[in-house]
Order: C-alpha cells, then sequence, then structure tokens
C-alpha cells in the first residue's frame, strides 16, 4: 500500500507561489503516476496536473497552464507542484494521488492512492 503525504500549502498573496510536495512511501513502479486534485469548499474535486512517473508526460487543466508546473524527483519518490501567479480561484485543498496506470488521469476515478490534502489560500 502505497503511502502519499502532502506539505506545502498556506497562505499567500495573489500573484505570488507556493511549491507542494508530495512524498510516496515507497519506490514507484515505471507503469505510476501521479496527479494532483484540488476540491473548493461547495465544489466537486477537479484535476489540475498529471505526470507519468517514468516517461515524465505531462498534463494541466486549462486554467493553470503557464501558472503551474508538475516535476517529479524519480529517485527520491517525491513530487511537486510549483504553482505561481496565483489567483484567489487557486484557493482549495490540494491532493496527491497516485495511480496504476497511465491512462484516464484527468479522472479522480483512476486514482489508488491519495494523501490528505493540504490547503492553499490565496488572498485578494
Amino acid at each position: 500500500q502505497v503511502q502519499l503525504v502532502e506539505s506545502g500549502g498556506g497562505l499567500v498573496q495573489a500573484g505570488g507561489s507556493l511549491r507542494l510536495s508530495c512524498v510516496a512511501s515507497e519506490r514507484l513502479g515505471s507503469r505510476f503516476a501521479m496527479g494532483w486534485f484540488r476540491q473548493a469548499p461547495g465544489k466537486e474535486r477537479e484535476f489540475v496536473a498529471s505526470i507519468t512517473w517514468n516517461l515524465g508526460a505531462l498534463s494541466y487543466t486549462d486554467s493553470v497552464k503557464g501558472r503551474f508546473t508538475i516535476s517529479r524527483d524519480y529517485a527520491k519518490n517525491i513530487m511537486y507542484l510549483q504553482m505561481d501567479k496565483l489567483k484567489p480561484e487557486d484557493t482549495a485543498v490540494y491532493y496527491c494521488a497516485g495511480a496504476l496506470s497511465t491512462l484516464e488521469l484527468r479522472t479522480a476515478a483512476t486514482y489508488d492512492y491519495w494523501g490528505q490534502g493540504t490547503q492553499v489560500t490565496v488572498s485578494v
């Protein structure tokens, strides 16, 4: 059972930056993928970005393209989300997730493992 632990959330002013980290408890296989999702109050959980563990193929939701960057440290089993030019509408609990598949990564149901979430709050 892979355990995922996020860190790096906090309060930041609009236009600022934060970097989220997600540490996996064990070495991840070549067919593994990871993603970031977020959930704002009263809204459904939504896809933010994903990365395949072996090849590093990236995907982003349109609202964060050009502002957020997903990456991973293959040797350390850590995934990152660098968030720049943050907006108040980015405020949400951010979750990292792991999938035993590299398909349908924009869909939450694809993922087998989830972290506990970390709060990101962007003030005006």
